[in-house]
């Protein structure tokens, strides 16, 4: 009986490298993607948040389809399944992003870092869904820690403003897992840049026609040319934080799932901790327990 209890906590020794190469990519992933974050702030000092969408996927795009070609030939490029491509990333990706967007409209950037700690979830059912994960105790414990590790980082003041932007928040991250969810098994014969390059077209669509409603409706303005150090964040928050991070998530999914992919999102709130101390800022001690727990129920979540 003992023996048979001795290994519950035991990975699964066929898929190790599998496992080690998907939580390292994920690792990846998140950290680059947390950089963003206070290239954001210097950024929406200057632009709207629909300016700075606009040009971010912009930006992004032209990056991933120029290394595409550099790394697998424009052949790759111009014989890839652009329409199929092209509708997930509008649907998913673009469309979250725009309810993001109106999410922190609606309520405020508290709320939606605190609802964001839920995407793990919708990453889940996606996989429940459709019959490629079977939920087990310690599977279930692992969300729920990664969520309670999540939350704790962000809850510096808990206040949930409750209201059509929770909708939105959570609408928005279900959109960004679906997105990420099918760009690998709809897409499964191409490169995760491939797979990047022509679903962020699609999302790149979707904001460029919103760019352009707004322009034209004069509630934005064309935006002035940044400095150098401004164009510096917009480098960081596109290309490393959006275009690079992207290109590792979704090798990360890949390998595997989006639901234990999705875990390392609660991560976040310590990497941009990390960033900001390297920057001159002060260790925050609500981020580091939090990221011990998200840590545990990523690993737990992952034993059988």
């Amino acid at each position: 009986m003992f023996s048979d209890k001795s290994k519950i906590f035991q990975v699964s020794s066929g898929s190790d490298n599998r496992l080690v190469a998907g939580n390292t990519l994920a690792l990846i992933s998140i950290f680059l993607f947390a950089a963003g974050f206070p290239a954001a702030e210097v950024l929406l000092d200057i632009w709207h948040p629909i300016t700075l969408m606009f040009f971010r996927l912009i930006l992004a795009v032209a990056t991933l389809i120029l290394l595409w070609a550099l790394i697998e030939g424009v052949s790759s490029v111009f014989e890839a399944p652009w329409l199929k491509g092209i509708k997930i990333g509008l649907l998913g990706f673009g469309f979250g992003t725009n309810l993001l967007l109106f999410a922190q409209w609606f309520t405020d950037p508290i709320t939606v870092a605190l609802l964001a700690t839920l995407i793990p979830v919708s990453a889940t059912i996606l996989e429940v869904w459709d019959g490629r994960r079977k939920l087990n105790s310690t599977f279930i414990l692992g969300l729920i820690a990664s969520i309670t590790g999540g939350f704790i980082a962000v809850s510096e003041n808990i206040s949930i403003d409750l209201g059509w932007g929770v909708l939105m928040a959570l609408g928005s991250g279900f959109c960004f897992m679906w997105a990420s969810d099918k760009s690998v098994t709809k897409l499964s014969e191409l490169s995760s840049i491939a797979r990047s390059s022509i679903t962020f077209t699609g999302a790149a669509v979707f904001t460029t026609i919103s760019f352009a409603i707004f322009f034209t409706l004069g509630l934005i303005e064309f935006p002035n040319l940044p400095t150098s150090s401004q164009f510096l964040s917009l480098i960081i928050y596109s290309v490393i934080a959006m275009a690079i991070s992207q290109i590792f998530f979704l090798a990360a999914v890949d390998k595997v799932g989006i639901a234990i992919t999705s875990l390392h999102l609660n991560f976040s709130p310590f990497y941009v901790m990390i960033i900001i101390y390297l920057l001159g800022g002060t260790w925050d001690l609500r981020a580091i327990i939090g990221a011990s727990i998200v840590a545990f129920g990523v690993w737990l979540a992952q034993v059988k």
